[in-house]
């Protein structure tokens, strides 16, 4: 069973949507990035990519390329699942932690983990969402940046069976 662990921290400015997990939460910053800047959903792309073998949100989809500014980063995840599933693999959970002072994530969590589950097509029971500060400790702790992780599990994708042949 493959394992593939991914991580994301973006700078908090004025004037950008505080997306998380493909989510607009109200706040008066959001997540500096080329894409929609959205780390949490940027931790599972490189989690899923790393756990099939197919490399990082980098390589797929660099920040110097024009074509991925702003772009939603549920893309991103969507075609991460989709290139392990031509490795021949299909996603068998998520389980994600967020790093941030503010805002406070708690009462998100509930859509934060369903709309996870929507964009990967797993039941709600097979993906998490933690949401933890950083106890004013660093830039994360000063509000200045938000960080996530995620870690998933991979199952190969059943096949068609072969028959083996053995020289007697």
């Amino acid at each position: 069973m493959p394992v593939g662990s991914g991580f994301d921290l973006h700078r908090l400015v004025e004037g950008r949507p505080f997306l998380l997990g493909g989510v607009t939460i109200p706040f008066e910053r959001g997540p500096l990035g080329h894409s929609d800047g959205d780390p949490l959903l940027h931790a599972l792309c490189d989690a899923i990519l790393g756990a099939a073998g197919q490399g990082d949100i980098g390589e797929r989809f660099p920040d110097k390329d024009p074509r991925w500014q702003g772009v939603a980063s549920e893309l991103f995840v969507r075609e991460a699942v989709r290139v392990a599933g031509e490795a021949g693999f299909v996603l068998e959970n998520a389980d994600t932690t967020v790093f941030a002072e503010h805002p406070r994530l708690a009462p998100h969590k509930a859509a934060l983990r369903a709309n996870l589950a929507r964009i990967l097509g797993l039941p709600e029971t097979r993906v998490n969402v933690k949401a933890k500060t950083m106890e004013g400790l660093g830039p994360i702790g000063a509000g200045d940046a938000i960080a996530a992780m995620a870690v998933v599990s991979l199952v190969a994708r059943p096949g068609p069976i072969r028959e083996l042949k053995f020289d007697i």
